[in-house]
């Protein structure tokens, strides 16, 4: 089977298998949560209709069909889409939020169409990203059309996955960086690698923690609570952070720095910077302990050579701190 052939039947395999978990799961939520079918139904079919977009950076010869002009189109329907699906029940629409996605979507997709690749350039549009998720961009649009369904808060999702794909497809296509391991599935290598800098991390960021009084224990949740919590951060946002911190901007700073040692530790105190508004701005004991984590990770990426193995390292500390501390 030739690779292009192998990789669409693999996005389709998981294309199914997605769209029923996404299925079942909001069918679960809105009856957990007694949200009405009117309300509920367009929210799980937003985010079945944003869910083969994510995909698709994992794939790299899908990936390579929207390079150039189809970027443009490809990062209007990410944006958009999800959005007109919720206009029919979940939230209200409104010409200010269409043009807030599209001047989003259009700002991120041509960004290097237009400016050139320097290093200004570059940190401009990874600091762009994280701005638009702490100033609240997508609050307003995705406001829940009936107030009592504060449950509905979480359709910002929609938005952050959005930015997070077209931003990913930007840095790939037209930035042309080189190649991180993005992917979903790390293989037993990576899986090792990143266990053994989770280690790491309970051997020196834990006692920190303790040290400077950055968390509390709370005793163990339950396990399939867990087990959820671990999928989704090691898919989503371990995916999405150690792609921006360790898969572009390390790299970067390395190149920059000629130094793999200052670009790993200049990341890492970034990476704690970004957490400085967790609970309270500024938090220093928390920002300390995250560039403990992002040391960790770090050396774990250079060590595999693929983000794969950070985001393993990430989503184990990031799981255990839920699953035991607060």
């Amino acid at each position: 089977m030739r690779p292009m052939a192998r990789s669409l039947a693999s996005f389709r395999a998981a294309l199914l298998i997605g769209w029923g978990v996404l299925g079942l799961a909001g069918i679960w939520y809105a009856r957990a949560k007694g949200l009405p079918g009117w309300t509920a139904l367009p929210v799980i079919a937003a985010f079945c209709i944003e869910y083969p977009f994510y995909l698709v950076p994992a794939f790299p010869t899908l990936r390579e069909r929207f390079a150039g002009a189809r970027l443009i189109p490809f990062a209007l329907l990410a944006a958009l889409l999800p959005y007109f699906a919720c206009c029919c029940g979940a939230v209200q629409f409104e010409w200010g939020g269409l043009i807030r996605l599209t001047a989003l979507a259009l700002a991120l997709s041509l960004w290097y169409i237009v400016l050139p690749a320097a290093a200004a350039i570059d940190l401009a549009f990874l600091a762009l990203v994280p701005a638009v998720i702490l100033r609240q961009f997508f609050d307003t649009v995705y406001a829940p059309l009936h107030p009592e369904f504060k449950d509905l808060r979480y359709l910002i999702l929609l938005g952050h996955i959005a930015l997070v794909v077209i931003a990913v497809m930007t840095l790939m296509l037209e930035r042309r960086v080189h190649e991180t391991g993005y992917g979903f599935v790390p293989n037993l290598a990576e899986w090792r690698t990143g266990a053994i800098h989770y280690f790491y991390f309970l051997l020196i960021g834990a006692p920190l923690a303790w040290l400077l009084n950055a968390t509390h224990y709370i005793g163990p949740k339950p396990v399939l609570q867990t087990a959820a919590f671990f999928l989704g951060m090691l898919w989503f946002v371990a995916l999405s952070e150690e792609f921006g911190f360790r898969g572009v901007l390390q790299p970067w700073i390395e190149h920059w720095t000629m130094s793999r040692q200052a670009a790993l530790i200049i990341t890492s105190l970034l990476f704690g910077a970004v957490h400085l508004g967790f609970r309270g701005f500024p938090n220093w004991r928390w920002a300390i302990v995250v560039s403990v984590l992002g040391w960790c990770c770090g050396r774990a990426r250079n060590q595999a050579g693929s983000i794969r193995a950070s985001m393993v390292t990430h989503a184990l500390v990031a799981t255990t701190w839920r699953a035991f501390f607060a």
